[in-house]
């Protein structure tokens, strides 16, 4: 089991960038793939971007591609979500959540572990 704590989320306009992060403890974090989810008031949670466990691999939702890019440093245990060119619908609680596996996928019931969110706002 990997123990996730997020960080860097916050209020800005629409057009501006955040980065979120997402520090990892425990068991081997190069061993694991990793996304990003989000859950917005009244919504399901979806999935947002994901990372194979070199980083030779990425996925991103329809929504998100080309504004959002995923990457992470094994040697730091973190991953990270550059999000540029933020629109209001952006807003949401956003998760990291790793896989033990050398896959990505973009199942939310895939991953077994689960960071507590960090809520992005973004305004008009």
């Amino acid at each position: 089991q990997v123990q996730l704590v997020e960080t860097g989320g916050g209020l800005v306009q629409a057009g501006d960038s955040l980065r979120l992060s997402c520090t990892a403890s425990g068991r081997s974090f190069s061993s694991y793939a990793m996304s990003w989810f989000r859950q917005a008031p009244g919504e399901e949670r979806k999935f947002v971007a994901g990372i194979n466990w070199n980083g030779d691999t990425t996925l991103y939702a329809n929504d998100v591609k080309g504004r959002f890019a995923n990457s992470r440093a094994n040697g730091k245990n973190t991953a990270f979500l550059q999000m540029n060119s933020l629109k209001p619908e952006d807003t949401a609680v956003y998760y990291c959540a790793g896989l033990l596996s050398t896959v990505v996928v973009r199942g939310t019931d895939d991953y077994d572990d689960w960071g507590q969110g960090t809520q992005v706002t973004v305004s008009s």
